[in-house]
């Protein structure tokens, strides 16, 4: 599992009984959120995309609902064999529903087209800063953790991942930032770095999509291009969506931590 996820940029977990007691927690207060009012601003692509982010009320262990903090196979795994985090921070809680993708709000022809066509492939942490949307490494995650809260098709707007890419990433980071300062790396433009290096990605990596279930788990390498894929399921009756819940804490340490292989 450890050298797969180096190599891959990504593992699964099988269902663990931690992850779907935690899930069982979870889900009325994810679902609670996708009704509240005052979270109207998250459903987004003309309503097929709730973004939710830190929409889940959970605490810095992860607990919510009742549950106990989050534990399981894939946690151990964390702590074991990546870099330190800040404490967890509210989940996002990301649902997506037929007819997923319509255009996002002030989202241009070129940008849908990409969202269409290429999943909206990115790597987390990099923010469009300012009215040209120049790429900026504003937030250095440490992982990406996917805990999928129902079961739909497995057709119907999976997460999708391109196998190695975080390869291809660190090498055009390392070359973007090489001659500067940790402490200054958030006001980098790496625009043109990236999207060189997304070319290469898809032009030389395998996309993999990555359903999942409750009480699995879906680790994803912090510079892993991934986006999420078109609703194609036959089964539109699915009113709610594919719920699935993200933790993306912080790195701990240096910013320069980012590029390290863990």
């Amino acid at each position: 599992m450890v050298g797969d996820f180096f190599k891959r940029g990504w593992a699964c977990f099988p269902a663990d009984p931690a992850i779907a007691d935690w899930v069982s927690h979870a889900v009325g207060p994810a679902c609670a959120a996708v009704n509240d009012p005052s979270l109207a601003q998250w459903h987004q692509c003309e309503g097929t995309w709730f973004v939710g982010l830190e929409a889940l009320p959970n605490d810095p262990s992860g607990a919510v609902g009742g549950s106990g903090p989050l534990r399981g196979a894939v946690m151990d795994f964390i702590a074991r064999h990546l870099a330190p985090v800040k404490p967890l921070h509210r989940a996002q809680i990301s649902v997506i529903y037929p007819g997923y993708p319509r255009p996002r709000t002030g989202e241009s022809e070129a940008a849908f087209g990409y969202r269409l066509r290429r999943d909206a492939a990115h790597v987390d942490g990099l923010l469009a800063v300012g009215p040209d949307r120049r790429r900026m490494l504003r937030e250095p995650h440490g992982y990406i953790l996917g805990l999928p809260l129902n079961a739909v098709d497995a057709d119907a707007a999976p997460l999708v991942v391109w196998e190695g890419s975080h390869i291809i990433m660190r090498r055009a980071f390392r070359a973007a930032f090489t001659g500067v300062d940790p402490v200054d790396w958030r006001e980098v433009d790496v625009t043109e770095a990236y999207q060189a290096a997304r070319r290469e990605v898809f032009e030389t990596c395998t996309r993999v999509a990555l359903p999942g279930a409750p009480g699995e788990a879906c680790l994803v390498h912090r510079l892993t291009l991934h986006g999420v894929a078109p609703w194609h399921s036959a089964t539109d009756g699915a009113p709610d969506g594919r719920m699935i819940a993200y933790f993306r804490p912080e790195l701990s340490d240096v910013i320069s931590g980012w590029l390290e292989t863990a």
